[in-house]
């Protein structure tokens, strides 16, 4: 099950190849936070990052006529963002590159959605406080995972991890999540 709701990603990838400024807006305010989070772990710099991100949309918008036969846009987007961090790092010598096991990467929040508000105050915040105490490279999976939806193959790829890594951090994630909601999981009478 998804966290979050899913747009309709190639109706807005063929408004924009036709032209459409609003789609790139939809575009924009979906997906600047998320490639921010990933330009600012990569390029520790906050006006680098936003930078980054800002050059990528740009770059898209540039692209728009040959972007309806991107696939998984996500993904698309989030290699964008990768490469362009990795080359402001280069163009501006800095030699440091994404070090996955500290990576500055802000506190995590699900956004309350009519599914998410079935969910109690104090569960949701459990589940927040238990996927924010994740280690770093864990919760950057388990966010392009959960709530950009992308495979795990494709994590993979993005961060150059093997493919067992990103399962073996997703587990984690899940078995820490899991005990965090163990403490609201009815108990059956005995």
């Amino acid at each position: 099950m998804r966290l979050f709701p899913s747009i309709d990603w190639q109706e807005v990838q063929n408004r924009m190849a036709d032209d459409d400024q609003e789609a790139l807006r939809l575009l924009y305010d979906h997906y600047n936070k998320r490639l921010f989070e990933l330009a600012y772990a990569i390029v520790r710099s906050k006006e680098m990052a936003e930078e980054v991100v800002g050059d990528v949309f740009i770059q898209v918008w540039q692209k728009r006529k040959r972007i309806r036969t991107v696939e998984n846009f996500a993904f698309y987007l989030y290699v964008m963002t990768r490469n362009g961090s990795r080359s402001y790092l280069r163009k501006y010598g800095h030699k440091k590159f994404l070090g996955l096991d500290d990576p500055a990467l802000p506190l995590y929040q699900i956004d309350a959605s009519p599914e998410d508000l079935m969910i109690s105050g104090e569960m949701l915040q459990s589940i927040n406080r238990a996927i924010n105490e994740l280690p770093s490279q864990c919760r950057l999976i388990f966010k392009l995972v959960k709530e950009d939806g992308l495979k795990y193959r494709e994590v993979a790829e993005l961060l150059h991890l093997s493919v067992k890594t990103v399962e073996n951090q997703m587990g984690i994630a899940l078995k820490k999540i899991h005990a965090a909601l163990h403490v609201y999981r009815p108990h059956s009478p005995e």
